[in-house]
């Protein structure tokens, strides 16, 4: 548990604002409340719960007016946190805000940290681990589906899976553990077939929603797409018609891209950083060597590399050897200057790469940059139906595939007809990976890792 105290923090961004909120949760918060709050209709006792309240803040030794708010108390438990919690709607300055604070921390309360709110709605019992993981992502998610996924989670639909799979596997562990303590009554193990069907088809269940995460985690973070090609192929022109806008500068000397220049854009929903590189070609100019270098870093980091070809001129050794080397990575290829006289040999490119995944476009007169677009986000995400359970935390896959390879291990044994202790460890290893996704089995680093990465106030 946690020392029952009372922490304080501005819950709204830092800066300038109409309206900034402080919130308070402990078993002091509504006595602060109540000395540094003047209601304008009256006394401070008449105050309910869950009721805004207009008035002042004063300073309680001095009488001074700090700012007119309004205030709401939400006593426990029907409060984020499952304890009292005051919130003080004030005026947004930043100066203002800090001081208002300040009067709170000097009436009893502390500074709370990194996401101590959510940590004690966590440990009141107000939700679950991954609920309170999910309250994360919805604060960074950054498209309307990054939302939704997270919504989806904080709503405890992933723990309603979890609890679902839980009670399966307890059901398959009874009848295990029963024949390990009941060896005299023959509790029939006997049914081997029954019980590796079983234990597989959970095990099964846990490998879809662990292949949900490639899916998911695209949506959370976002993607990564390297746009790279030898120079002067209109690699820059292409980030410019795929952003709708010219950001990047476009001349006709090669190698005018020197660094790497990152910008963002919006798939249907996905959120995607595109990365515009340098030309990728032998030289001995050393700053131009250098955005190579920097090139075939974010090559190799990209979830999918979007390979661009001058369609108005032959096949060049360096276009080969781009193709080359990316040829292990999720490729695209983009044939550009579309609008001119098609020279390049399709067909030489095709030693690399199939032909229907080939796209045809002409950046400069904006011909086939909608296509892209659809065949880019196909690529990225596939085309099969959206799963109706989603992973979108790496924590949450890591624990689900140390449950799937118990789950395996106990098929195994099962099937090489060994002893039902060994089956037992590995099913019981394999509640413990459920449970440590929704918070059940846990311990204080993990907790403190998870909520550092919380803003303060949240």
């Amino acid at each position: 548990m946690y020392k029952e105290d009372t922490i304080a923090a501005i819950a709204t961004p830092p800066g300038e604002g109409g309206v900034a909120i402080i919130r308070i949760s402990g078993l002091d918060a509504e006595k602060i409340a109540v000395k540094i709050f003047a209601h304008a209709q009256g006394e401070n006792g008449q105050l309910k719960s869950h009721r805004l309240y207009h008035g002042d803040i004063r300073d309680p030794s001095s009488g001074r007016v700090y700012d007119e708010v309004l205030l709401t108390i939400m006593r426990k438990p029907r409060s984020y946190t499952g304890e009292d919690v005051v919130e003080i709607h004030c005026h947004g300055g930043a100066f203002l805000v800090r001081k208002l604070l300040g009067l709170v921390l000097a009436h009893g309360a502390r500074q709370a940290e990194p996401g101590e709110f959510t940590k004690r709605a966590f440990l009141n019992g107000r939700m679950d681990l991954s609920q309170a993981e999910a309250v994360l992502d919805l604060i960074r998610a950054r498209t309307d589906k990054a939302t939704e996924l997270a919504l989806t989670q904080a709503s405890g639909e992933l723990s309603k899976w979890i609890d679902q799979l839980r009670e399966e596997l307890l059901d398959i562990l009874v009848q295990v553990e029963a024949a390990i303590d009941f060896p005299e009554e023959e509790i029939e193990l006997l049914q081997r077939h029954l019980l590796i069907r079983n234990v597989d088809e959970l095990r099964q269940k846990l490998l879809d929603i662990i292949n949900t995460y490639e899916w998911g985690r695209i949506f959370r973070d976002g993607a990564k797409v390297c746009v790279c090609g030898r120079p002067n192929v209109g690699k820059s022109s292409l980030v410019n018609a795929l952003l709708g806008e010219e950001r990047v500068i476009v001349t006709p000397v090669p190698g005018t891209t020197r660094d790497v220049i990152e910008e963002s854009i919006n798939l249907d929903g996905l959120p995607v950083a595109i990365w515009d590189t340098a030309g990728i070609c032998e030289t001995d100019d050393p700053v131009e060597r250098i955005g190579v270098n920097l090139s075939k870093q974010y090559l190799e980091k990209a979830d999918v590399v979007l390979v661009v070809f001058d369609g108005s001129a032959p096949l060049t050794l360096e276009d080969e050897a781009v193709l080359q080397s990316a040829v292990a990575k999720k490729i695209m290829i983009v044939v550009n200057k579309d609008d001119l006289p098609r020279n390049i040999a399709v067909d030489a490119i095709e030693k690399f790469f199939a032909s229907n995944g080939i796209s045809f476009v002409s950046a400069k007169m904006n011909h086939g940059i909608s296509e892209l677009k659809k065949n880019l986000r196909e690529l990225l995400l596939g085309t099969e139906a959206e799963p109706s359970i989603v992973i979108t935390n790496l924590r949450h896959k890591n624990a689900l595939v140390r449950g799937e390879e118990a789950l395996r291990r106990a098929v195994t044994t099962l099937g090489e007809g060994g002893a039902s202790e060994f089956v037992a460890v590995d099913l019981n290893e394999t509640r413990e990976a459920l449970e440590d996704v929704i918070g059940r089995v846990t311990n204080d680093n993990i907790l403190e890792r998870i909520f550092s990465n919380f803003c303060v106030g949240k």
